[in-house]
This record gives structure tokens, sequence and C-alpha cells, in this order.
């Protein structure tokens, strides 16, 4: 794997940003208590499993036999980091929709983990960004699948371990971590790190 601390570093960054995902376990969590809390988020992370073998099996074919196919992709990944870093800067917007799609979900009355589950399985930006993000740390000349499937898992891993010391705190944390002044500081810090990310990988030769 090229470069696993940045790719560490990197994804935590990603996983503890305000989002969707965060917006519904928030929700959940302070309407219907810490249980409720840690099913949504397993949902959730057992949609990033989806999404990581779907990008697997998908990629490692065309990462293998095509070395240009791979600089597309590492190209188009890089432009969608900086875009989703420019994003994380429009914090009102972003937040309105986050407020509106949590609305939609929570309207569905399903069961923490399915609802969880789904949000994150048939979100179309989450498939893009495991599809973009994962192959940038894939080294040329060794098993791309196998790669895939070991960041895939270990972001999966960051992710439920956010999730569950997020929901744990909630109760206690809840309103410094929801206050509007954390939030946008957490949204700069994120995208500085994506843009500064994606312009990285923009300008470096290929190895």
């Amino acid at each position: 794997m090229n470069d696993f601390f940045t790719f560490l570093i990197l994804s935590l960054f990603v996983v503890m940003s305000p989002g969707i995902d965060t917006a519904l376990i928030t929700k959940r969590t302070i309407a219907d208590g810490r249980a409720d809390g840690y099913k949504m988020g397993l949902g959730i992370t057992a949609g990033s499993l989806v999404h990581t073998f779907a990008a697997a099996f998908g990629l490692s074919a065309i990462l293998m036999q095509s070395s240009a196919a791979f600089e597309i992709i590492k190209y188009v990944g890089a432009v969608y980091l900086i875009y989703l870093g420019l994003s994380s800067f429009i914090s009102m917007k972003k937040k309105k929709k986050i407020d509106a799609a949590s609305d939609m979900k929570a309207e569905l009355k399903k069961s923490a983990f399915k609802q969880g589950l789904l949000s994150n399985v048939l979100n179309p930006k989450v498939a893009m960004f495991f599809l973009t993000f994962l192959p940038q740390f894939v080294k040329t000349g060794e098993n791309a699948q196998q790669q895939l499937i070991m960041m895939g898992i270990i972001y999966t891993l960051l992710s439920i371990s956010w999730f569950f010391l997020y929901v744990f705190f909630i109760n206690y944390l809840r309103e410094w971590l929801m206050s509007p002044k954390v939030q946008r500081v957490m949204d700069k810090a994120t995208g500085a790190v994506l843009i500064g990310f994606g312009l990285k990988l923009a300008l470096d030769k290929q190895q």
C-alpha cells in the first residue's frame, strides 16, 4: 500500500467530519437512545463494506490491466477530493441538505441498523467516494483487489470506532459537538486537508 500513514490520517479526517451519517446517528441517538445509535452506526459501516467490495471487484481488473486507466482514475479522484474539500467550506448550504436528507430518512420507520445500511448503500456520493478514494493508495505491481479490500476494512473499523465513541459521549457533549462554531472548524479543517491532498495527487508524477 502506498503511504499507509497518509491514508490513515486522511481517513480519520473524513470519518470524523460532519455529514449525513453524523446527522442520522445524532438524531436517532437523541430520539431513541444509545442502543439505536450503535445499531445505526453498525448499519452505516456495513454499507461501507458493501461499497468496499463493489469497488475492489469492479476496479481491480481495470487497475491491473491498464496503467492509463489507473492514471485517469487517480486524476479523477484528485479532482473529486478537491471538490469535497471546497464543499466543506460551504457549511450553511451543506447543513441544510444534510438536515433535509436526515428528515426524509427518519420518516422511513425502519430499524436503526436497516436505516443506516440503506442510507449508506443507496447514497451515490458514498459509492463515488470509495471508487475514487481507495485507488489513490493502491501500489502498482501488487494485488490491487487485496489492497482495496484491506483499505476498505481499515476505513470501516475507523468509522465504527468513531461512531461508537460519538454515540457514547453524545449525551454529554451533544451541545458542544453540534454547535455551529465547532462544526465550522471541523468543516474547514477537513476541507483544507482534502484540498491539499487532492492537489498533491494531481501534481505528483507517476512513480
